[in-house]
């Protein structure tokens, strides 16, 4: 006789519950039929590769392919996500920002991050980073320094970043705020265009993932001053954190993760958990994220969820404090 007892399932969604005797069944489902890791930016970029990454390691799941769904800074995607089957054939991979940022940054959006999905693992972590160029004198080598050269050149503190009530936008914010000087943030589509105005001599300073400036800073072009992180990344290991400095409010750390609709089994997110574990203990995951300066960080749905939650409270405190109006 099979067992009707509810199960009470806790989650990034809140609270849903589901028969157990529909468990086997729904994961069978999954089994043979093609799945969809959906990605809300176009092919090539940061995230599409790390999808990518991850689909050529998770074949024990089910065979999978990548669905960019480019657009309105991965809401499209989000919004085909809320929609789809809750059978373990639909799933995305997106950044932090989407989820724990925009409810605040945006007036109206079509989904409910805490509602509609629900989180299943992270995937990768990385910290930002305060970057400089040529515009900057040489003799600037550390972030009071560079604090100093902007309070005494106003019109040239400015920095490059993705566009208005992006984490990238708030994380300059906060740091002109904390340490009361002037510095106009200049928003651009992508990292590209602001690394090369930025090695230009356009704009002072760039807010990007570590890895964006990296190479640059490795060649003596650029200087990185600050990380966001926790602790020193170990790929910047003479660079301090905002926290080391005395801003312990920008202590950032981003991440990438999967996500599945509400509803979904338990079984299912289960079994998704698992093979994306394995997957990023693989050798080619692994290498691949370290060339893009991410550092492999799964975690159990429970796990996630908490993060999803937490990030999602704070950022509503910072973009409160910011006096940011939201966007239409």
């Amino acid at each position: 006789m099979i067992n009707r007892r509810r199960f009470m399932i806790t989650s990034a969604t809140g609270l849903a519950f589901m028969r157990a005797g529909n468990f086997a069944p729904a994961v069978a489902q999954v089994a043979g039929k093609t799945a969809r890791l959906l990605v809300g930016t176009p092919p090539g970029g940061a995230l599409d590769t790390v999808a990518r990454l991850l689909v050529n390691e998770m074949k024990d799941y089910s065979p999978l392919i990548v669905d960019n769904r480019p657009g309105a800074g991965e809401r499209i995607a989000l919004e085909a996500l809320k929609t789809g089957a809750t059978d373990g054939s639909l799933l995305m991979l997106t950044g932090s920002s989407p989820i724990a940022l925009f409810p605040h940054s945006y007036r109206k959006l079509s989904y409910d991050p805490l509602k509609d999905f629900i989180a299943v693992s992270t995937v990768a972590t990385f910290p930002f980073l305060l970057t400089v160029g040529p515009m900057v004198p040489a003799s600037v080598k550390t972030l009071p320094d560079f604090v100093g050269w902007c309070r005494a050149n106003p019109a040239k503190a400015s920095y490059g970043a993705f566009g208005a009530g992006s984490p990238h936008h708030f994380i300059g914010a906060m740091l002109a705020r904390g340490a009361g000087f002037q510095f106009t943030h200049v928003p651009y589509q992508g990292a590209v265009a602001a690394v090369q105005d930025l090695l230009g001599g356009q704009i002072a300073a760039t807010v990007f993932p570590a890895g964006v400036t990296l190479p640059h800073m490795q060649s003596g072009a650029l200087r990185g001053l600050a990380t966001t992180g926790a602790q020193r990344s170990s790929l910047l290991p003479d660079v301090p954190t905002f926290k080391e400095l005395g801003f312990s409010g920008i202590e950032i750390v981003d991440w990438f993760g999967i996500f599945v609709p509400a509803q979904t089994p338990s079984a299912i997110v289960s079994r998704l958990n698992g093979s994306i574990r394995d997957a990023l203990k693989k050798s080619e995951v692994s290498a691949g994220l370290a060339k893009l300066s991410f550092e492999p960080a799964s975690s159990s749905s429970s796990e996630f969820a908490l993060l999803v939650k937490s990030d999602f409270e704070r950022w509503g405190r910072i973009v409160k404090e910011s006096g940011f109006t939201a966007i239409d």
